[in-house]
């Protein structure tokens, strides 16, 4: 019998649409991500309307229900897991951001440099 090597685990990504403004949907974002990120699997999460401001720092911040993680928390898991924020840039402009002030795991980049990094593919979800 022939041996296989190990399946290296698949690209994630995570479309996220909604920010503070439904704190449940953005946890359960979050922990799809976290948990993907921290299964060695390269993540990436787009985030476009509301959601661009939780690339801010100190605005993905509070808890969203009771027994519902601390989403600072969750952030840093993420980060820590090597997981990314890409950001649109269309609508992170539209509300007049500063670039400058995107948190360390964050860049702006919308739906071709998605495509190139979905390349092959990927698994992906949508909140």
């Amino acid at each position: 019998m022939s041996e296989h090597p190990t399946p290296r685990p698949g690209k994630v990504a995570i479309n996220l649409t909604t920010g503070l403004e439904d704190a449940e949907r953005v946890t359960v974002a979050l922990l799809m991500a976290v948990g993907a990120a921290e299964q060695g699997r390269e993540t990436v999460t787009f985030l476009t309307k509301e959601a661009v401001r939780l690339t801010l720092p100190g605005t993905a911040v509070g808890v969203a229900c009771d027994g519902c993680p601390p989403l600072a928390d969750l952030t840093k898991r993420y980060e820590a897991a090597g997981g990314r924020f890409l950001v649109c840039p269309i609508c992170f402009h539209a509300k007049q951001l500063r670039e400058d002030q995107l948190i360390a795991n964050a860049e702006l980049g919308g739906t071709v440099q998605l495509w190139e990094w979905i390349g092959e593919g990927a698994t992906t979800f949508s909140f």
